[in-house]
């Protein structure tokens, strides 16, 4: 590459929307189910797609795009290899931060908290209701192994459609869920002229209002 690349001139304003105290739920869980909601009203065609950062041992972070499966008040769960990057960075470093952002709504939302897996029988549920041709390619690969070539790939999957020709294909145990207890929510809406509005919500020691809801500066 010769020279920089100059986005410095690269913007647009955010129109759509606005964000008030007193239209947030005080269930970040609804909040998030309800924006959720919006995004693929809006006709965002992955709205379930979040950013998962992770860190290793020594504080060394990397991120992906991972797809959100299912949550509730417990959190918020995906699915993966074990011995991937993540998994191992997971492994050593059990926190995590999650973000999701939908253009079509000019909003983000950001989760941070630590990150447990997901029983076997979760993860076995999940792998059986997926569509033939991923369990067949998660069984065959070892997420974030190098391979020499993409034939050689196929070539695994190919072995194991003989050798399980059923339909039958198990599940690696290495092949699991996770789920990210959030400790903390923040809601962003982008709004003209950078003038955001945000909200973030903090776990609280009181049970009758178990979430703190503040504003912040953008």
């Amino acid at each position: 590459m010769e020279g920089e690349i100059d986005h410095r001139s690269t913007r647009r304003d955010f129109t759509h929307g606005e964000l008030h105290r007193h239209e947030l739920d005080s269930n970040p869980f609804q909040q998030l189910a309800t924006w959720l909601a919006a995004a693929k009203d809006a006709g965002n065609f992955d709205a379930t797609a979040m950013v998962l950062a992770t860190a290793d041992a020594s504080g060394h972070p990397d991120a992906r795009y991972v797809l959100l499966k299912h949550f509730d008040e417990q959190g918020l769960c995906w699915y993966s290899d074990q011995r991937s990057q993540k998994g191992q960075e997971l492994a050593v470093n059990p926190n995590a931060a999650l973000v999701f952002y939908w253009p079509e709504n000019d909003r983000q939302v950001r989760i941070s908290g630590p990150v447990e897996p997901l029983d076997t029988a979760a993860a076995e549920s999940y792998f059986q209701q997926r569509p033939s041709r991923s369990r067949y390619s998660a069984a065959a690969s070892i997420q974030s192994q190098v391979i020499a070539s993409r034939a050689d790939l196929e070539a695994r999957v190919a072995e194991l459609q003989q050798r399980y020709p059923q339909d039958n294909v198990p599940r690696n145990p290495a092949w699991g869920g996770y789920r990210l207890i959030p400790e903390r929510f923040e809601f962003w809406q982008g709004r003209r002229d950078r003038l955001h509005d945000r909200f973030v919500y903090r776990r609280s020691d009181d049970p009758s209002q178990p979430w703190l809801i503040e504003r912040l500066m953008p």
